[in-house]
């Protein structure tokens, strides 16, 4: 018996690894534990098919389990984002599904987004060119957002005849830009330009084109090395906060602080303050 208690118990197998993830949809790399996912159909400005939807949705449920993934880039290959749903993919097909079928599709979208807001990852879009509809989307829903003085955002639902409630756009938007900034793109599906982007708050800040991924990559291995359980802690309670009064959500932030002082981080950051060195973080 004293043999057993003095080992180490067992982890549930609960974890992945995803540094050799084998993308079918869309290009996948991993490096200094930074996943990048670049949408890679340049000719056709990266649009979005059912299956990339689908694998999309996938992986970003499968970041809540990854334990060698600290931060996310989403790109697109070329110098454009995304344009969207496919024409002649999505578009077309669906002109001929009926009701139960489109609700699956339109869940199937929001269930992207839901995936990118559930991950503790943070999330840096790296937007160049062109993003429209569901590209506009996928860069909304990420957490950060670097774009270039070209790009060119367009939350163009309504010029297809559709509403501008796609996605979270309805809900997204207006916390990110206010409410009547996000009422005008979604009424008129106009272009939001890179400059006005900035001023708006829809960026985090504008980079040049040729340095636009790679300064998206350093902000995010930035990140990776800071306290990655505090940063998943802080865009849980980002996203929850939503919906709390005032009092609930000091609550919740103390009870959430409380259980980041139980880290080992969090005493490595205090003995290297006491040391007057730097803190290395091992995310536990």
């Amino acid at each position: 018996m004293k043999h057993l208690l003095g080992q180490p118990h067992s982890l549930p197998r609960h974890r992945l690894s995803l540094f050799d993830y084998k993308a079918q949809h869309f290009d996948f790399s991993w490096l200094a534990r930074v996943a990048t996912i670049t949408l890679n159909r340049p000719e056709r400005k990266n649009p979005i098919s059912f299956d990339s939807y689908a694998e999309l949705r996938d992986l970003f449920n499968s970041m809540c389990l990854a334990d060698d993934v600290d931060a996310i880039v989403l790109s697109g290959a070329g110098e454009n984002f995304s344009s969207g749903g496919d024409v002649h993919e999505i578009i077309g097909p669906l002109t001929k599904f009926d009701m139960p079928g489109l609700l699956a599709f339109t869940r199937m979208t929001g269930d992207v987004i839901k995936a990118m807001r559930a991950c503790p990852q943070p999330i840096i879009a790296a937007v160049d060119g062109v993003s429209a509809g569901a590209g506009a989307m996928l860069a909304l829903g990420s957490d950060l957002r670097f774009g270039t003085a070209r790009s060119k955002t367009f939350f163009l639902f309504n010029r297809v005849g559709l509403a501008g409630c796609d996605m979270g756009a309805c809900t997204l938007l207006p916390r990110t830009i206010g409410q009547g900034r996000a009422s005008e793109l979604l009424f008129t599906g106009r272009a939001l330009k890179g400059d006005e982007a900035q001023q708006w708050g829809f960026f985090n800040r504008l980079c040049e084109p040729d340095v636009l991924l790679e300064q998206a990559q350093q902000f995010a291995v930035e990140l990776a090395s800071g306290p990655t359980f505090a940063n998943g802690m802080t865009k849980k309670m980002l996203k929850q906060e939503w919906n709390m009064g005032i009092d609930e959500a000091i609550e919740a932030e103390a009870q959430a602080q409380a259980i980041c002082m139980m880290t080992n981080d969090f005493h490595r950051a205090y003995n290297a303050f006491v040391a007057k060195s730097t803190p290395f973080f091992k995310g536990d």
